[in-house]
C-alpha cells in the first residue's frame, strides 16, 4: 500500500494545479487556493515575524515561491517546524546559497531551535562537504547569533579525548554501518588500506558522531539531507538511507525530509534520493 501512496502523494504535491483542473468545481479550486495561501501566509508569519510580501521586482516569482514552500511543503509529512529548519539550513550550507541561510538562521531561532542545534547541524556537514564550506557557514550563523545577543563562542559539545576518536568513533560507526568501508578499502595498495577507513572512523564518526547536541536519529537524517543535496552521492545515500532506518528513522520521515528538500535542491536530486529510500533495507 505505502508503495501505492507514495507515488500518488508525490504526484498531487508537485503538480499544484491538479486539483483545480476540474472546470466542475470552481468552489473546491477556490478553497484550496485560499487555504494554500492562508496556510503560507500564517507559516511565514511564524517562521520569520513578519508579514508576507511579494516584493517589488520579482513579486509572481516570490509568491510561487512562498505559497509552494509555506503553504505545501511545510504541511507535507510528519517532521515538526524545528526539524524541517534544520533541514533547510542543512541544504543551505552544503549548497553555500549563505543569504538564505541568514534568513532561515533567524527563522530557526524564531521558533526555538537552538544555536547550538543549529551549529551543530553546521559542523555536521564537514565530512561530507569540506571544511571550507562548513567554516562559510558557521561565520553566517555566528553573524545571527551576535545579532541576537547570544554569546559566542556556544557551549563546547565534544565528548571524547584525542587518544580516544578512533575507539569512540567505531562504538557509533559499528551498529549502523558494520565494517563495510574497511573492507572496501583493503585492496588498495601500501598504507592507504589502513589509513583512508581509519581517518574516516576517527574523523567522520570520532570526531563528530560522539559530538552532543543533536540526538543520532537527527545527525542521521541531516546527513541524508546533505547527501541528497549534493548529488552524484547515490553509493553513499543507500548507505546512509539503511543507516537511518537503523537508527529509527521510517521511511516516512526520510521521505518527508526529501519533500521538505525539493524547494531548495529541485526534484531530480529528490527523485533519485526517493528511489534510495523506497529500496533501503537494514540487512
Amino acid at each position: 500500500m505505502k508503495h501505492i501512496l507514495l507515488p500518488l502523494t508525490l504526484t498531487l504535491l508537485l503538480s499544484g494545479a491538479v486539483s483545480g483542473q476540474n472546470s466542475n468545481k470552481p468552489s473546491l479550486k477556490n478553497a484550496m487556493d485560499t487555504t494554500r495561501t492562508e496556510r503560507a501566509r500564517k507559516k511565514y508569519e511564524e517562521l520569520f515575524g513578519q508579514p508576507v510580501t511579494a516584493g517589488k521586482t520579482d513579486p509572481e516569482l516570490m509568491t510561487i515561491l512562498q505559497r509552494f514552500i509555506f503553504g505545501e511543503v511545510f504541511y507535507t509529512g510528519n517532521l515538526d517546524d524545528k526539524t524541517r529548519e534544520l533541514i533547510t539550513i542543512t541544504a543551505l550550507t552544503t549548497n553555500q546559497t549563505l543569504p538564505q541561510l541568514t534568513a532561515h538562521t533567524r527563522a530557526a531561532l524564531n521558533i526555538g531551535v537552538t544555536p547550538v542545534q543549529i551549529r551543530e547541524v553546521v559542523y555536521q556537514c564537514a565530512p561530507f562537504i569540506g571544511f571550507p564550506k562548513v567554516l562559510n557557514a558557521v561565520e553566517t550563523i555566528n553573524r545571527v547569533f551576535k545579532s541576537r545577543g547570544i554569546k559566542l563562542p556556544l557551549e563546547a559539545m565534544a565528548t571524547v579525548k584525542e587518544g580516544e576518536r578512533f575507539e569512540r568513533g567505531r562504538e557509533k560507526q559499528a551498529p549502523l554501518y558494520g565494517d563495510v568501508m574497511k573492507q572496501n578499502m583493503k585492496t588498495l595498495p601500501g598504507e592507504f588500506a589502513h589509513a583512508i577507513p581509519q581517518m574516516l572512523t576517527g574523523s567522520c564518526f570520532g570526531d563528530f558522531y560522539t559530538r552532543d547536541g543533536l540526538d543520532l536519529k537527527t545527525r542521521e537524517l541531516m546527513i541524508f539531507c546533505s547527501l541528497a543535496t549534493l548529488g552524484g552521492t547515490e553509493r553513499q545515500m543507500a548507505s546512509h538511507a539503511a543507516g537511518n532506518l537503523k537508527a529509527g528513522n521510517s521511511k516516512e520521515t526520510l521521505l518527508a525530509a526529501m519533500v521538505q528538500l525539493y524547494p531548495y535542491v529541485g526534484f531530480p536530486r529528490i527523485s533519485n534520493a526517493i528511489a534510495l529510500i523506497k529500496d533501503a533495507k537494514t540487512d
